[in-house]
């Protein structure tokens, strides 16, 4: 009898460990039932007066006796059927709502119960397991895999292709293979070909160029990353001018348009070196010389390349490749160099647009603030800075144009032009409009026009960005330091307005340079006729265009 007691005890002693959150009371909450040991020990004796209690207590007593492994599942799944006609008592179906589903990993209580008859086998702890979703691979380190339809499409093309007596094909025979299946610019040819052909054997044969393009994963590529990959040095992530030169030399061997070139090896070169400098002018926005894939992608350049592919004329080509573009480029550096050193001081630099700069301006653009020069010799700009400051002269329209200009007048670096700063540049500009006898604009109404027209964040301090958002931001530097397009832009001729609107899609640098270009093809034709000047054409071809 006492043995029988003492196991009683035990048995509702054992009971009483069970976590509160095992009683499954919907209007109760389990932190409360914690945080209230009376409330426990109310609900506990109520459970014990329940009629199944005593039978569920004595069951497991008996079978404790008798040595019975006990099934801990049958006996509550018994107790729950019993004492469900007696919990409605205590919360009506009417207001009891749906139990939520138990997650043995989603709840933190659950990971922290030791193990009692609940954990073993109760129906309120029955979860489904949830099904794994197998997700594809999608990244790939050398590029994604070509589909098998794909790839027998192409090598079916190949096949015809490489369908000869040597099993290859030679760098004059490989165009067809570049715009037929690979669906290049035909110029990106030869380069192609000494990627693969990397022993320099003369011959890239299908097996090599289907290990190159096929089994490297070049057949799924981008246009742009495959261009990449063909010009980038190995080893390298990054493009530099050099990788460019095999391209131009093969454009200007087999463009129609660039044919009459054939015969002056020396303005290939100049029209090569021009093209490129262009390139990375608008591309490299980060001006370091290594223009990355991004660049490369953000860029207009694979468009350009095609639209030069196609277009027998290359001068319609506006996009970096027009001769047109490089003559009128080439022509101005010329006309400055009077020395023809291939270098350009300050002095020579003072007459560009007949003398249309301040000397502040220029003194900023050889202090080398918007750019450091290359020319690597002291007081001298080389072709290649001139290029960047023409492009931007021409166009402050183009973001470059805007970052090269607002450097220079950012004269303490700080990121925001302020009204001390513009006003230092102002000052000549006030200062030669009195020596031409016109009326003067005084600073502060025209800090007020360059407010008004920019609208900056912050009042009386204009930052990069306040200037990207206004498309009429190049006004403001022609104001600080460009007298004649200040004054031209003051009195705006009503045909050039209607110009600019009929021919949304052209740059100002597109406008600018068809213009010179036709007054440099006629100042030719003149000198050719005669030795006279040909500065008669000048006003006459400053307003048409």
């Amino acid at each position: 009898m006492a043995l029988s007691i003492k196991m009683d005890i035990d048995a509702v002693e054992d009971v009483t460990c069970l976590d509160p959150e095992l009683l499954q009371l919907p209007d109760v909450s389990p932190f409360a039932l914690k945080a209230s040991p009376q409330l426990v020990e109310d609900l506990f004796s109520q459970w014990l007066s329940l009629p199944g209690t005593g039978h569920l207590v004595k069951s497991l007593i008996d079978d404790a006796k008798s040595g019975t492994i006990v099934n801990a599942s049958t006996n509550f799944s018994t107790l729950n059927a019993v004492g469900s006609h007696s919990l409605p008592s205590m919360f009506p179906s009417s207001n009891a709502p749906p139990l939520s589903p138990r997650s043995s990993s989603g709840s933190p209580r659950t990971s922290r119960q030791k193990s009692s008859p609940s954990a073993l086998g109760s129906p309120l702890k029955l979860v489904s397991e949830p099904m794994q979703e197998i997700i594809p691979q999608f990244y790939f380190q050398n590029g994604c895999p070509p589909t098998k339809e794909l790839k027998e499409q192409c090598l079916s093309q190949i096949n015809h292709l490489f369908n000869n007596p040597l099993n290859g094909l030679q760098i004059d025979e490989f165009k067809a293979v570049t715009k037929e299946v690979c669906k290049l610019p035909s110029f990106l040819s030869s380069a192609l070909f000494r990627k693969i052909d990397v022993d320099w054997t003369g011959i890239v044969t299908r097996d090599a160029f289907v290990k190159y393009w096929v089994d490297g994963n070049m057949l799924t590529m981008d246009i742009a990353t495959q261009i990449f990959e063909i010009l980038k040095r190995p080893g390298c992530k990054y493009l530099t001018q050099v990788d460019f030169k095999p391209v131009l030399r093969e454009l200007l061997t087999t463009h129609p348009g660039l044919e009459f070139l054939r015969n002056t090896p020396e303005f290939q070169d100049r029209y090569a070196e021009t093209v490129i400098y262009r390139i990375f002018y608008h591309i490299n926005r980060s001006g370091n010389g290594r223009l990355t894939l991004r660049e490369l992608k953000r860029g207009s350049l694979v468009a350009a390349m095609q639209h030069a592919d196609e277009e027998e004329d290359i001068n319609k080509v506006l996009r970096y490749f027009s001769y047109e573009h490089f003559y009128v480029i080439y022509c101005k550096f010329w006309e400055l160099d009077t020395d023809h050193d291939f270098f350009i001081d300050r002095e020579n630099l003072i007459r560009y647009g007949n003398h249309a700069l301040t000397y502040r301006i220029v003194d900023r653009i050889f202090s080398q603030a918007p750019r450091k020069f290359t020319s690597e010799v002291e007081g001298k700009m080389g072709y290649e800075d001139f290029v960047y400051f023409m492009l931007s002269e021409e166009d402050k329209s183009s973001q470059p144009s805007l970052e090269y200009w607002f450097k220079c007048i950012d004269l303490d670096g700080n990121g925001v032009l302020t009204p001390n700063e513009m006003q230092f540049f102002y000052e000549e500009q006030l200062h030669r409009m009195e020596c031409m006898a016109q009326e003067p604009v005084l600073f502060e109404d025209i800090l007020c026009q360059i407010i008004d027209m920019i609208a900056p964040e912050r009042e009386y301090c204009i930052t990069l960005q306040d200037l990207k958002r206004c498309k009429l931001s190049g006004n403001v530097f022609n104001i600080l330091f460009n007298l004649n397009k200040f004054v031209a832009f003051e009195s705006r001729d009503p045909f050039l307005i209607r110009q600019e609107r009929e021919e949304p899609t052209l740059t100002e640098w597109d406008r600018f340079a068809h213009r010179e270009y036709i007054r440099l093809s006629m100042e030719e034709d003149v000198e050719d006729a005669s030795n006279g000047s040909a500065e008669v054409w000048d006003e006459s071809l400053e307003a048409p265009f």
